[in-house]
This record gives structure tokens, C-alpha cells and sequence, in this order.
């Protein structure tokens, strides 16, 4: 099989790693020569809305694909009509409009913090007021790794109401004119994540819940499986995820980023997740599949799209007696310590993406696994500490 994925960056990259093994090859379409992706495959370079660069594109493959939900909903289409695509247009439609988001959460009874959406910046006081201070502004298209965000809240000295609209104000002159989406900023106590895969048989596979540390917007950290006492996060995550996929009549690898509410109406036994986004594709949070799992993320895309069956999500272990090793991924963020000192630790594996360092660049991840948690502390203590030396951004 052929399959022809959108976009060329690390994920279209580790997608066809994935796929090689299973007979399958690649093309790229991506605006950028230098894409991470040239190394692994046929890049054809050229804009995603150029009609001549998509119609070579297509030419000769099985199944399409793509790497980001940035891609426009119109070229999807226009492949659409030709050939197999997934995931199907209303999810790369919905993970690119926030308002359209949070329209599926709600109808589908899935906990999200209170929000509103601004057309005009006359009626951002009143949002803000809706939803209270402090609340978090967001562009409704695009926007990722933090970019496209601001936080509103009161300043010591300065709660009048003049001063929150200035507030106000200030950030919406640094957004885009099509509006906002003004969101109340909850007190949570974790990120997790739940990856999800459906086939195009109508099954659903789960990888484990991930916890997840952002720092400056951008995922620094994720462990996987997230403490989860009980599995009652895991429960949450996962009727959540069913929800959306049947919903969208799904067929690939989905992520959903959830925040663990805490304090007041947070919900069973003072544990509430509420969904912040999803992404229609595979996932940085899922990044430590690789090695952790029988299948990883990367591969059940691939068969969801293909129409194979769906791998076990299961992890590699047992080792040592464990039934369930312990992963982390780390991303390598603006540069790298050497390989040398990076495969010195115990239970590492390095992927890196061909791509030149620059500050909050993501130039690749570390892998990592041990048979129990204190083991595995210890050595991301050593992983962290020698990543964040030579991090930049």
C-alpha cells in the first residue's frame, strides 16, 4: 500500500517508521523542502491549497492521511474526492475551530470549564464577566505550543472595572480579528491525556492515561500510565473518548487533553476531568508508545486508516514481574546533550527529527522505561536535568 500523508514534520516521520515494517510506503506533501519527513520518504514540495501539487500528491496513492489539523479543511476535500482520506473532514473541521469544539463537548455531556465566545471585543467585558477572572483568551483557529493564548485576572491594586477591560483590551489586540473564545481559568491539579484509535471496523483500542507537564505552552514531560486510583480518570477519559469518536464516525488515532479539576463541584470522590482539546491525529503525548507499547500509536494509525486490524495497546513488559511498565517522554526542546550521554542512561531510547536547533523548537524526544515508578524517577531525575542543560526556549 501507498498512503500519502499531509505534512512532512516528526509525526508524518515516525508514521512512516511505523509503516515500513508492514510493507507499506510513503509520500509527503509538505510546503517546507527541509521537512523532517525528506529522509523517509518522497517529499513533494508544494502549498497545501495548490491543486497541481495535491493532484501529483495523489497520483498513484491507496490512503491519505496527515500529520497536523492545520491542514485546510478544503484541500482534505478536494483528496477526499479521489481517494480514501482519514480521518474524515468534520473531525479536521472541528479540531480546527475551538467554538466548534466546545459545541461537541457540550452536546455530547462531556465536562469542559465555562466558556464564551467573542465575536466583537465591545462584548469582552461581558464574557468576562460570565465566565470571572481569572479566565485565559483564546485565538478560535490555530494557536498551539501555548502560541494564540492569554491570561486575564486581577492585578493587586488594580480590580476596577477599567482595569479589567484594559486587561482585556491588550490581549485582544495581540488576536486574530475572526474572535475568541474567553474561558474560565479552573484551579486543576494535573494534565493527562488519553489516546485513542478507532478502526474503520467501528473497534476502539486505549492507551493508557498520560500525564502530561507543559512549561511556556509547550509539552515538557509525559508518564505514562497517570496515577489513577480506582481507574476512575481512566473511566472518565475513555467515555469521553468513545463519545467523540462514534460521534465523528471516526477512523485513526484521536488524543483528548483533559484538566484534573480539583476543589469544590470537582465532581466523584473530588476527581472531575474537563476536556481543553482535542487533536485529530497522532499525539506528542503519545510519543512514548514507541517502546512502551505491543502497538504503538503510530502503527494502529496506519491500520485504522488502512483498514487492518487494530494492534493490542498493551505494554511490552511484563518486566521483572511488573504487568505494567513504567514510560516517560521527554522532548528535546531548542537542542540536545549528545547521543552518547543521552544512551548512557539505563532504559533510554532517542528519536531525533533531522530538523535544525532553535529555541522552542521541538528538535526530538527521549524514551524511557523501567519496571517501577521509583526506578523510573530516578532515572528521569538524571534524563531532565541533562535535557534541561541544553534546552533552549
Amino acid at each position: 500500500m501507498k498512503i500519502g500523508i499531509l505534512g512532512g514534520g516528526q509525526l508524518g516521520r515516525m508514521l512512516a517508521l511505523a509503516g515500513y515494517p508492514l510493507g507499506m510506503s510513503f509520500r509527503f506533501l509538505d510546503p517546507d523542502a527541509d521537512a523532517p519527513a525528506r529522509e523517509v520518504g518522497e517529499l513533494i514540495v508544494g502549498a497545501f491549497t495548490d491543486h497541481a501539487a495535491l493532484d501529483r500528491f495523489a497520483d498513484g496513492l491507496d490512503f491519505v492521511t496527515y500529520e497536523f489539523e492545520n491542514v485546510p479543511v478544503e484541500s482534505v476535500e478536494y483528496l477526499a474526492a479521489k481517494l480514501r482520506v482519514a480521518p474524515p473532514v468534520p473531525a479536521l473541521r472541528t479540531g480546527q475551530d475551538r467554538s466548534a469544539e466546545k459545541a461537541m463537548f457540550t452536546q455530547l455531556g462531556i465536562a469542559v470549564p465555562a466558556y464564551t465566545i467573542v465575536r466583537e471585543r465591545a462584548d469582552l467585558a461581558k464574557a468576562a464577566e460570565h465566565v470571572g477572572l481569572p479566565c485565559v483568551m483564546k485565538t478560535l483557529r490555530l494557536g498551539y505550543d501555548g502560541k494564540g493564548q492569554a491570561v486575564v485576572k486581577h492585578t493587586a491594586g488594580e480590580t476596577s472595572p477599567r482595569h479589567v477591560a484594559a486587561r482585556l483590551d491588550g490581549a485582544w489586540a495581540t488576536f486574530d480579528r475572526a474572535g475568541v473564545i474567553v474561558e474560565k481559568l479552573v484551579p486543576f491539579s494535573r494534565e493527562v491525556s488519553i489516546i485513542a484509535c478507532r478502526g474503520a471496523d467501528g473497534s476502539i483500542v486505549y492507551y493508557p492515561l498520560a500525564q502530561n507537564v507543559h512549561r511556556h505552552g509547550i509539552l515538557r514531560l509525559s508518564t505514562a500510565p497517570a496515577p489513577d486510583p480506582g481507574g476512575v480518570l481512566t473511566a472518565q477519559a475513555q467515555t469521553a473518548a468513545k463519545k467523540i469518536l462514534e460521534h465523528l464516525g471516526y477512523v485513526g488515532v484521536l488524543a483528548i487533553e483533559f484538566f484534573l479539576q480539583t476543589g469544590p463541584g470537582a465532581g466523584v470522590g473530588g476527581k472531575a476531568l474537563l476536556a481543553n482539546e482535542i487533536a485529530p491525529r497522532v499525539h506528542n503525548s503519545g510519543h512514548w508508545s514507541i517502546e512502551g507499547s505491543i502497538c504503538s500509536q503510530f502503527e494502529n494509525h496506519l491500520r485504522a486508516v488502512t483498514g487492518l486490524p487494530l494492534g493490542s495497546t498493551d505494554s511490552t513488559g511484563p518486566v521483572g514481574g511488573q504487568s505494567t511498565v513504567q514510560c516517560a517522554m521527554v522532548n528535546l526542546i531548542g537542542g540536545t546533550p549528545s547521543t552518547a550521554e543521552l544512551l548512557a542512561i539505563p532504559g533510554v531510547s532517542l528519536h531525533l527529527y533531522g530538523k535544525e536547533p532553535r529555541p522552542g523548537r521541538k528538535v526530538g524526544h527521549v524514551t524511557l522505561r523501567a519496571q517501577t515508578i521509583v526506578r523510573l524517577q530516578e532515572r528521569l531525575n538524571t534524563l531532565t536535568a541533562l535535557v534541561d542543560a541544553h534546552a533552549q526556549g
